[in-house]
């Protein structure tokens, strides 16, 4: 693991906390922490491990934040964090034997749509609506779907629970963003302890990230709950676009 100084691992943190903030509003707080991992020098592996680690005290603290405003609750999401495990923990241990290539080049067309979409639906999430699925067949399809993705590739998790839970589950903007954070915590904590057994994360790193990141989140989760579901719909536009050009970048 390289050695890094006192004043790169205060930086990386200042980028946790920007990070945490937006992962907690609309997520795609890797779009800042990953490549930071890596200029600081990281290999690849070791900087989506140490990513991993920092972010769940993000997903953590914006989780906090929304059970205590009453936005979700664990308890009657217990089958959905369940499912959400088990689909992350299949994920993660597929991709040591399949390519993630095609979902790369698929993805920000994909993210793509939903950014158009939330433009164009202008009333989108702004208002509960009726569900189209119920809570056992959302948790049947969507969520170990969405699981298994962020185990095996991950960008755009967040938002992709958030969108199912306002399409498909009837809650508005803020209430699904509230449900996704719950879920993404499941998700990161699993990867999380993945990578613990593969030896791969760069602890002081990540510890020093986890504040920033858990101050950051904080600041996010109050912020859309103050702004209101219009603002979580804009920043989950300019997420999908920024994570797009990223993917597309990479590509």
């Amino acid at each position: 693991m390289p050695e890094l100084s006192v004043d790169v691992l205060l930086l990386l943190a200042l980028v946790a906390g920007a990070a945490g903030f937006i992962d907690a509003i609309a997520g795609g707080g890797g779009l800042l922490t990953i490549p930071a991992l890596l200029v600081a020098g990281l290999n690849p592996v070791q900087a989506i491990a140490t990513n991993k680690l920092q972010a769940c005290f993000g997903s953590f603290t914006a989780t906090r934040f929304f059970v205590r405003e009453g936005l979700v609750d664990p308890m009657l999401q217990r089958w959905s964090v369940a499912i959400t495990a088990l689909g992350a923990a299949a994920g993660a241990l597929a991709i040591q034997w399949f390519d993630s290539a095609l979902l790369v080049a698929v993805m920000p067309y994909a993210l793509i749509m939903i950014a158009l979409y939330l433009l164009l639906a202008r009333k989108a999430g702004e208002q509960e609506t009726n569900a189209r699925l119920s809570a056992g067949q959302f948790n049947a399809s969507v969520v170990p779907a969405v699981g298994f993705y962020d185990g095996f590739f991950g960008p755009g998790t967040g938002t992709f629970f958030t969108l199912g839970y306002c399409q498909l589950r009837g809650m508005n903007m803020l209430q699904a963003t509230a449900h996704a954070k719950l879920l993404n915590f499941t998700t990161n904590v699993v990867s999380l302890l993945i990578f613990i057994l593969s030896g791969q994360i760069a602890w002081v790193v990540g510890l020093s990230m986890a504040l920033g990141q858990a101050l950051g989140a904080r600041l996010g989760a109050a912020t859309a709950v103050r702004r209101g579901v219009v603002f979580v719909r804009l920043m989950t536009v300019a997420v999908c676009i920024a994570m797009s050009i990223s993917l597309m970048v990479k590509n």
